[in-house]
Order: C-alpha cells, then structure tokens, then sequence
C-alpha cells in the first residue's frame, strides 16, 4: 500500500519549480505593468501545480500500465512497483486535475471565459504526453510542449489572469522560463535514456543521442541566462535573474562530466534548484 510520503514522491516535489516560477514571473510582469490582483494569482498558482502534479500522476499511471516503468534508473513509481493499482492512480490524476479545472473554472469566469479553452488543452496535453493512443512524450515532442505550457501558456496566462492585459514584456520574460522547465525535462530523460530506448520510448533524447542531448541540455541553460538578459533593454531588473548562474554550474559540470544513469539522478533536483533560483531573482527583478 502506497503511504503519503509515496504519494507525495510521485508529485515529484524536486520538478515543481517548473510550474510555480512562471507564476511567479508572469505576477511580476504584472505587477510591472500596473496592478496585481492577489485572489487570481493565488488560484493561478493552484492552477499551475495541480496541473503539474496531475500530470505527474498521469505519466505513473500510463507508464506503468504500459510497462516502460518496469525498468528504470529514477525513483520507482507507484503503479510499475505495485504500491498503487492503475485505477486507483488512474483517479488521483483525474481528481488532481479537477481541483485544477475547478480553480480555473473560476477565474475564467472572473476573467474570460475563453480561459476555458487553455485550461482544457492544458489537461489534454498533460494526459497525452504519456497517455493515449499516441502518447506525444513517447515521440520526441515532450520538450516542445513544456516549452508552450510551461514558458509562454503560464507566463502569459498568469500576467493577464492578475492584471487583464498582455503586455510584449510578458511573452519576452516566458522564454527564459520556458528553456529552464525544457531543461528539467532533458535532465530527467538523460538519466532514463537507456531504459527508455530499451522500452521503445522514442524521447527527443533518445533521438538525439547521449552526446547531442547532453549539449542540448548545456545550450538550453546558457540560453536561458541569455534570454533573460536581452529583457534587460526593456526591465533592467531582469538581470537580476543571472544572480543564479554559478548555481547553474554544478548540474552543467555533472552533465559534461560523462556521467550517466543513477549518478545523473541528483541533475534532476539540481536544475529544479537553478530554476527556482533563478525565477524568484529574475520575478523580483522584473517586478522593480
């Protein structure tokens, strides 16, 4: 029987910087722009980690019904483990995404109802990157969903559910976090490549290869810094976010070094530290 401490593990607490900073970023565009309103930022903050951890949930359920699982470097996972049936995941990823939809049902009828339809495409591309008949995530096209929803759909999103506007500077703060929540997933597959491709999880890493994938990940954090430095012309506090680059430097150096399965597993958390970081610098930033 799967414990809290379990259930908590496959929230994967370590990957959760990825939704709440660009809440965090897309408040500060906010508040940079003029007002905030403080109710909407909150329930966009649940928003963005019930979707997160639903689909958190979903890739447990789906991986382990499918039996990519059955092998891996990473944590184990509740249903490939026996700790938890696949129904039962099953409706904790549903009932997960239903607090999410709740909330945002909520500020879409506070804010536009047309908020309805991101909402739902945000629960279909969390359900289908792992589950389905197709699952995207099992074709190389994980990254480029992240980048969308959790960069430019959270950033964007959030600025116009606390401020109703959609100024330039928000689409210009997403990139960085975008390429950051990217990064984090590149991490994740690099250290699952073999088992991945032994199970026929065709991940843009496995595609890529070991030596592309880890440039790829090396090129997605340096651009990151990058991206948010060309902000600057626009908020000069937003060179606030390169506070956090030598955090940067040990998950880099890890990836560099050649290592690879189990001694790759502390990459995972060490991005997710480099992201939160440098979203808290870069939001605070923004927001001066």
């Amino acid at each position: 029987m799967a414990t809290m401490a379990d259930w908590l593990a496959a929230a994967r607490p370590r990957t959760l910087p990825a939704s709440a900073i660009p809440v965090a970023v897309g408040v500060a565009v906010a508040r940079s722009a003029g007002h905030v309103v403080a109710w909407h930022a909150l329930l966009a903050l649940g928003v963005a980690l019930a979707m997160q951890i639903g689909a958190n949930y979903a890739n447990d359920y789906a991986d382990g019904v499918r039996g990519t699982d059955a092998e891996r470097v990473g944590p184990t996972r509740l249903v490939a483990s026996g700790r938890a049936s696949p129904a039962t995941m099953r409706y904790a990823a549903i009932a997960t995404f239903a607090v999410g939809a709740a909330a945002g049902l909520v500020l879409a009828v506070a804010v536009s109802l047309w908020l309805i339809g991101v909402g739902a495409a945000a629960i279909a591309a969390a359900w289908l990157y792992t589950g389905g008949p197709r699952p995207y995530g099992y074709a190389g096209y994980g990254e480029a969903f992240v980048f969308v929803f959790f960069g430019l759909v959270a950033v964007v999103g959030t600025t116009y559910v606390t401020s109703g506007e959609l100024p330039a500077i928000g689409f210009l703060a997403a990139v960085p976090v975008g390429l950051l929540a990217v990064a984090l997933l590149v991490a994740n597959n690099l250290r699952d490549i073999v088992s991945d491709a032994a199970c026929g999880k065709r991940t843009l890493v496995v595609r890529l290869g070991d030596q592309r994938a880890r440039l790829l990940y090396v090129t997605l954090v340096v651009a990151a810094f990058l991206a948010s430095a060309a902000v600057a012309p626009w908020r000069n506090g937003a060179l606030l976010g390169l506070l956090a680059a030598p955090i940067a430097t040990r998950p880099v150096r890890r990836v560099r070094s050649g290592a690879s399965g189990a001694e790759l597993a502390p990459v995972l958390g060490m991005t997710g530290a480099v992201e939160a970081a440098f979203g808290l610098a870069f939001a605070i930033g923004l927001a001066l």
